[in-house]
């Protein structure tokens, strides 16, 4: 790639030893931090200018109540909440009392328990699945063959409904739950509150996509090739 192009994925120095985290530090050819200083202005005047100050200090307050044991340095942190609680933090923090829950007709049983423990925790919950409104795959193209089940009738996931159904409740704050790929695109692209993912989808690792990442070395050393 270019170098006019930011690459911080290729950056080969050290963490601590980088530009963007020590002003001292150093940078490759590709560092934005160096060599694109006018929209990191830009990127503060937009934090003021679109109100999102305090949600962004909120957020950095939200990461570092995430570790224990910041009293004795970098070195020592250990990380103490799951998502599921930082989400819940975070809402408190910012003052949301209603959240939308947009989740997969796949994890419509985790999407009950995550409804049931927001509730718990004293939110109001709306939440919505993909099927809404019951639409055929068909009213958006697809021919018979490109079924799940083909020449079958067949709901088509809808993110667009969903998003309408939470804009229409005034959610505050919405949480995405295993959303394909595309899907929730389109959610957060339609979606007028704010929104975080709590998990996405992936079908063959249970949801968890990085375990392809993490043993890209072994069983799923396949996925180097080109495709």
């Amino acid at each position: 790639m270019s170098e006019d192009y930011s690459d911080c994925a290729r950056c080969p120095f050290p963490v601590a030893e980088r530009l963007c985290r020590n002003p001292e530090g150093r940078a490759p050819g590709f560092c934005p931090t160096r060599d694109l200083p006018l929209l990191a202005e830009e990127g503060m005047k937009l934090y003021r200018e679109s109100g999102m100050l305090e949600f962004a200090r909120q957020a950095s307050i939200q990461e570092a109540e995430g570790y224990a044991g910041r009293e004795k340095g970098y070195a020592r942190v250990r990380p103490c909440k799951t998502r599921i609680e930082e989400i819940a933090e975070f809402s408190r923090k910012m003052n949301f009392s209603r959240l939308g829950l947009a989740f997969c007709v796949g994890l419509r049983r985790e999407a009950k328990i995550v409804a049931e423990l927001y509730s718990g925790w004293g939110f109001e919950v709306v939440s919505v699945i993909c099927k809404v409104g019951c639409r055929d795959k068909e009213l958006i193209g697809l021919d018979g063959k490109q079924k799940i089940v083909p020449d079958e009738p067949e709901a088509m996931c809808n993110p667009v409904t969903q998003a309408l159904v939470v804009n229409r409740a005034r959610t505050d704050f919405n949480i995405l739950l295993g959303l394909c790929v595309g899907h929730d695109s389109m959610f957060l692209r339609h979606a007028e509150a704010p929104c975080t993912i709590l998990a996405v989808k992936d079908r063959v690792l249970g949801h968890n996509p990085l375990a392809a990442v993490y043993n890209c070395d072994s069983y799923y050393r396949s996925l180097k090739q080109v495709r």
